[in-house]
């Protein structure tokens, strides 16, 4: 079923051209080691001004908005959670303008999913959203995603994470990283 709701979302998104690309455990299943996930995470390259084109989109998808309060709560948080009310799979949809994150739009794979390409966060861009998410998940998917995938550029990623650390109060991005690196 997420096979669907994916290819659906690339056709639809690209329709309204929304640039996008698939991040979280979808996109480890791609690069990384199989494991369960439930939801599907989205990074639009878009500001909250396109809030009423993305509910269409939901609308298309037979996704349902949860939150009560819609624009507050997309206001607060930059996101907007929805339900595939037929499967129970919970899509996220993020907004981001980000340098960063236009970048990294950019730089999304394009994978076939039933006819459709979808986008998904490259390697390096995964591995860095993974990093800056910091659980113990997160940092073990970059580890099965660094060891299947040997030829990484790491150059990108610590150029990254770099200013990252340097633009936030939380600093041990590129040290998070290296430790991973260490360790395998």
């Amino acid at each position: 079923m997420f096979e669907k709701i994916l290819a659906g979302l690339g056709t639809i998104l690209q329709t309204h051209e929304i640039p996008y690309m698939i991040i979280g455990g979808q996109a480890v299943l791609l690069y990384g080691e199989p494991r369960l996930t439930r939801d599907i995470d989205i990074t639009l390259g878009v500001d909250i001004d396109h809030l009423d084109k993305l509910l269409g989109v939901a609308e298309e998808m037979s996704l349902k908005p949860l939150p009560p309060d819609i624009p507050k709560f997309v206001q607060q948080t930059m996101v907007l959670p929805c339900l595939h009310e037929e499967t129970g799979i919970r899509v996220d949809f993020i907004f981001s303008y980000t340098p960063y994150e236009t970048q990294a739009i950019q730089r999304a794979n394009k994978v076939m999913i039933k006819n459709t390409n979808v986008c998904f966060a490259s390697v390096e861009d995964l591995i860095i959203h993974k990093i800056f998410a910091g659980r113990p998940r997160d940092l073990e998917d970059v580890r099965s995603i660094l060891l299947k995938n040997t030829d990484t550029d790491k150059d990108y990623i610590n150029k990254w994470l770099k200013q990252f650390d340097a633009s936030s109060q939380e600093n041990d991005f590129l040290k998070k990283f290296r430790t991973i690196l260490s360790d395998i």
